[in-house]
């Protein structure tokens, strides 16, 4: 199958206008409760580590039969969006590897999808680059929204001015600022795919970005978009470090690991303020759900969450 038949076959020129999927599901139906005059509800949602996974998985597969597939998420995406509340589409990198689709055609039908589903920010995950830099850059042009990163310096590479730091969304009357960070390529990407991008530690950046976003462009919302991975036994930098050792940061969505939340953590940060932590495992089998009411003075005021499972049962597709 050449790529434009592929293209044609999979439909992605409709993924975000033609389905019509019913979404079953009741994870999130409590939501449809009326925001309080003046307030504001924006709703996140966010994916990681899809891996190529375009279809869903085969019906005898022996643990995740007939699940996930991104005409399904399409579908769902466009219900909550009915909703009608501001909505920010987010995904923490690893969008690359993990079935022949990107072996054939290089990760160009996952960026055009994503395109279409309407992605907003998206950040770098480590096998994002197993096509070498290069690679990377001939499918940037596929991805119409914004790909961040605060940590890999990319100045002596084909990605510098490419792959911006934060990104400011305007959601509504709410100005939502979007840093991304990533795990230390050494050892994980061979040094002949990833050139001259040096990794440095995310923590103090993160701050940087984080203040600036706040007291320089009065952000009411500031969200780490994130590929370094939920947690570990060590003491690599993970989420729930990053979230304890900054301030001024609300939400952490996260990737890497690979981990299956039902809800995000919450963690205190320097100031004792709760950051929630999310992660919606991988292969694009679940889509996270936050929903955050903002006061008529844009003071955010409280939290809600689901993780959405993408499959039959949910979805009438």
């Amino acid at each position: 199958m050449n790529r434009r038949t592929f293209i044609r076959t999979a439909g992605i020129a409709s993924l975000g206008m033609g389905l019509t999927g019913k979404v079953l599901a009741k994870t999130y139906a409590h939501r449809q409760t009326l925001t309080p005059n003046g307030y504001e509800r924006l709703v996140i949602l966010h994916t990681n580590d899809m891996h190529s996974h375009l279809e869903p998985f085969a019906e005898t597969d022996p643990k995740y039969p007939g699940q996930g597939g991104m005409a399904r998420r399409a579908a769902l995406i466009k219900q909550i969006r009915a909703e009608g509340h501001p909505t920010l589409l987010l995904d923490a990198g690893d969008v690359f590897q993990g079935t022949p689709y990107f072996n054939l055609f290089k990760g160009e039908p996952e960026f055009r999808m994503m395109t279409a589903m309407g992605y907003d920010v998206g950040t770098l995950g480590n096998h994002d680059f197993d096509n070498g830099i290069d690679g990377l850059v001939q499918m940037l042009p596929h991805a119409q929204f914004p790909l961040v990163n605060a940590n890999y310096n990319l100045k002596e590479t084909a990605l510098a001015g490419k792959i911006k730091p934060y990104q400011i969304v305007q959601k509504g009357r709410l100005k939502i600022g979007i840093i991304g960070v990533g795990v230390e390529l050494q050892g994980l990407v061979s040094p002949t795919l990833t050139g001259e991008i040096s990794y440095a530690n995310p923590i103090p950046i993160a701050q940087e970005m984080a203040n600036r976003l706040k007291y320089d462009f009065g952000c009411h919302c500031i969200i780490l978009l994130s590929h370094l991975g939920y947690s570990y036994s060590g003491n690599q930098v993970s989420d729930l470090i990053v979230a304890e050792q900054t301030e001024n940061i609300d939400l952490i969505v996260g990737g890497h690991t690979h981990t299956f939340l039902n809800k995000p953590t919450p963690v205190k940060n320097l100031k004792g303020n709760l950051v929630l932590v999310s992660q919606a495992g991988w292969a694009g089998l679940l889509l996270g759900r936050i929903d955050i009411l903002f006061s008529p003075k844009g003071h955010i005021q409280s939290f809600d969450s689901a993780m959405n499972e993408i499959s039959k049962k949910t979805i009438g597709l």
